[in-house]
């Protein structure tokens, strides 16, 4: 990559696809690797996300602009050109139970922003090899394929609608379909966004969480708002708390039509 000169965002994104797929080489190393002796392999799972974020790290070191990553000191407030206000965000394993237990519903996500604009999202899911992207405002991709979600249908036995773990603890639901957890808020975003599933609701999520697949999402013709119809702002939790409320991703315009069967 040319290090004289600040990079396009299309050089940027190209950068930051390789970078994702080297990232996804790391994580197989160490998938599926738990100790079934427990129910939760800690060591594993931080050992995996360091030995990902370290292979992230060393390869945004190349960029000309020296990176700021999310997480690692304090972000600032005051707009910056030049390349100065990037905000790298990665989240290295989003669904680590599965990935633990060696379940290929797992992935990593990748997003830029520039002065908390979003500019690009990825989600990687190694084990499958899908790799979905967008641009900002742009078209949506899986690998080199377009994705977009198109015309909601009529909601039958055959529909799935996507949850978190503890969905039957919160509510009930008169959904006619397939109520499923395949553990990952963001593989279940990017099955939404596909147009594999009608919603998927999720809660107990951050900004790091949420950062490339609202982007994807967004893309693809979705949008992701609260459960009890206000709007979602992302940006609102870039602080890193934790968003408690339940929300729903969904075609743009069709909160309605899938929030009604939830009570």
């Amino acid at each position: 990559m040319n290090n004289n000169a600040r990079q396009s965002a299309k050089e940027l994104l190209e950068f930051a696809l390789e970078m994702t797929r080297e990232c996804g080489a790391t994580a197989m190393k160490y998938y599926g690797r738990g100790d079934p002796n427990v129910k939760f392999d800690d060591d594993l799972i931080t050992e995996a996300e360091n030995a990902i974020v370290s292979t992230a790290g060393r390869n945004l070191e190349r960029l000309s602009v020296k990176p700021v990553i999310y997480g690692e000191g304090k972000i600032g407030t005051s707009y910056k050109h030049g390349g100065g206000g990037y905000l790298w965000v990665i989240d290295p394993i989003d669904g680590t139970a599965s990935f633990q237990a060696g379940i290929p519903v797992w992935g990593i996500s990748v997003a830029l922003f520039e002065n908390f604009w979003p500019i690009f999202g990825i989600f990687y899911m190694p084990v499958t090899d899908e790799l979905y992207w967008a641009m900002e405002g742009d078209t949506a991709y899986k690998n080199s394929e377009k994705i977009e979600i198109g015309e909601i249908h009529e909601i039958d036995n055959e529909s799935l609608l996507l949850t978190y773990s503890r969905f039957h603890q919160d509510y009930s639901s008169t959904f006619p379909g397939k109520i499923r957890n395949l553990g990952s808020a963001a593989a279940h975003i990017m099955y939404v966004a596909s147009g594999r599933a009608e919603g998927a609701l999720f809660k107990n999520v951050s900004f790091k969480d949420l950062a490339a697949a609202q982007i994807i999402l967004n893309a693809a013709g979705g949008e992701i708002i609260f459960l009890n119809g206000q709007t979602f702002h992302l940006n609102d939790y870039i602080d890193g708390q934790k968003i408690t409320e339940t929300l729903i991703a969904v075609p743009r315009g069709e909160f309605r039509y899938i929030s009604g069967y939830i009570k």
